[in-house]
């Protein structure tokens, strides 16, 4: 039986849309996916890259779906079926998405960045539940699509919003924090990711600072003082005369201030001045760059009038997220999986936390690198650069796979090859050889490098006899 509040009834939704309602029905959520559809959904046939909703329209309605949002009837649906009929899907999903923003009474924070985003999205998702209800982005639905359904999710009673926003181009940002309209706008970092189709990391800071032309008037953002784009963020904020321009790192001069880390048991242990207020607390991951993202994420709990002090004491049972750090034992090995994406300052992040993770006696500290995508130019320049990083991260032996990460197998000291291959199937059945009991595999590259083939064949392995 569907218990959940009713999200939208057809009348609000034809009305939101401009659209047409062939029945009167209830929706108590949205799906674009009928994999996951629940019963009471309405479903959006939205037109992917490979395939047309409208092909799984009679689909959801079978699994329960009270409605479906079409530009057409499909041929497999009956006509006198519960539909909201518009001129396209996608401008219908995105006008939702705007009228549940423009009925929500909730502070709103918004997320951007070179890398942290959605690990600073799933902290503040953790830190504000118990303050009331969360309407937050499901993990990277940070694009076109899935930043106006995280909007049109948002229930009527929300309390905080937390919305992550991703780019690869300029311009996108400006179109999506348009809808989303933050009263809080965090910048995680910037760094040289998709700089293939930026040129230069100051355009790539001017893209991200797209963020601010959506702020709600009386706003705040909050920029990584440590960045050296720091100064052009701040410029760019001063010129929209955004109110109050919050930085947070390790410098001095932060208002969100990480004074120290130390190794615990289940993560870290942090020390933070937030605006001023000296906070001590757990952090369930490990890592300095994590530690970093939960004084940023603090600072905007702070600014969107949130408890600092209960927001700081929840972060002890945060967890990384799959792809994105998650620990994991594999029989008698330990895998560190930052197999979700990479680009030169997350990987200089994780091979830190390899660099700081205790290792058994006979253990190794391994390293399985796969390609960063979308660099251009610079990208075999900034392969060749992670040597520094993979030497400070005592690494035993460095595994590599693809085309780009050749740059960077011929700047590794040869006592610390372990192999290098085309593709991370091949790289996989090699690294599975040499693994041994108390290692700890870090592995990492983008998500087109498919390093999550790996990471599946080590916790296939068959455990080295005791």
């Amino acid at each position: 039986m569907n218990t959940r509040p009713t999200l939208w009834t057809a009348e609000e939704a034809a009305r939101a849309t401009a659209g047409e309602a062939t029945t009167q029905w209830n929706a108590t959520g949205i799906s674009i996916d009928t994999r996951t559809v629940e019963p009471g959904d309405l479903f959006v046939a939205l037109h992917g890259d490979a395939r047309d909703g409208h092909e799984f329209a009679a689909a959801a309605l079978r699994k329960g779906a009270a409605a479906v949002l079409v530009s057409r009837v499909p041929a497999d649906v009956h006509a006198n079926a519960p539909m909201l009929l518009v001129q396209d899907t996608l401008a219908g999903l995105e006008a939702l998405g705007r009228a549940a923003r423009n009925r929500s009474a909730a502070r709103i924070i918004a997320v951007t960045g070179s890398a942290g985003k959605t690990t600073t999205n799933e902290m503040l998702r953790l830190m504000l539940s118990g303050q009331g209800i969360v309407a937050a982005s499901a993990a990277s639905y940070n694009n076109h699509w899935g930043v106006p359904l995280s909007l049109a999710r948002m229930p009527r009673d929300t309390v905080f919003g937390v919305f992550e926003i991703g780019m690869n181009h300029a311009g996108e940002i400006r179109n999506l924090v348009r809808h989303v309209r933050p009263h809080v706008a965090v910048i995680t970092t910037i760094a040289p990711a998709h700089i293939e189709f930026f040129g230069t990391v100051e355009a790539i800071a001017d893209a991200k600072a797209e963020i601010f032309e959506g702020i709600e008037p009386g706003g705040a953002c909050v920029l990584p003082a440590d960045n050296e784009q720091f100064p052009r963020l701040k410029r760019r904020a001063e010129q929209l005369s955004i109110r109050t321009i919050a930085s947070f790192g390790q410098s001095e001069a932060a208002d969100a201030r990480l004074l120290s880390t130390a190794a615990a048991e289940a993560g870290q242990a942090a020390v933070a001045t937030i605006f001023g207020r000296r906070l001590e607390f757990q952090i369930g991951a490990a890592g300095r760059h994590i530690a970093l993202n939960a004084v940023a994420a603090l600072a905007a709990v702070s600014l969107a009038g949130g408890d600092v002090t209960r927001a700081a004491e929840s972060l002890r049972s945060f967890a990384p997220l799959k792809g994105r750090g998650a620990r994991s034992a594999a029989g008698d090995i330990e895998i560190i999986d930052e197999s979700y994406n990479a680009n030169p300052a997350s990987m200089a992040a994780a091979l830190d936390v390899l660099a700081a993770t205790p290792v058994p006696p006979g253990g190794r500290r391994i390293a399985v690198l796969g390609d960063m995508l979308e660099l251009g130019a610079e990208s075999e320049s900034l392969h060749a650069g992670l040597s520094h990083h993979v030497a400070t991260a005592s690494a035993d032996l460095v595994f590599l796979c693809g085309p780009r990460m050749r740059a960077l197998w011929s700047e590794i000291p040869s006592q610390n090859r372990g192999a290098y291959r085309q593709s991370s199937a091949e790289l996989a059945c090699e690294l599975v050889q040499h693994v041994r009991r108390g290692d700890v595999v870090l592995i990492k590259g983008s998500l087109g490098s498919r390093m999550a083939v790996i990471v599946d064949a080590l916790k296939n392995r068959e455990p080295a006899p005791a």
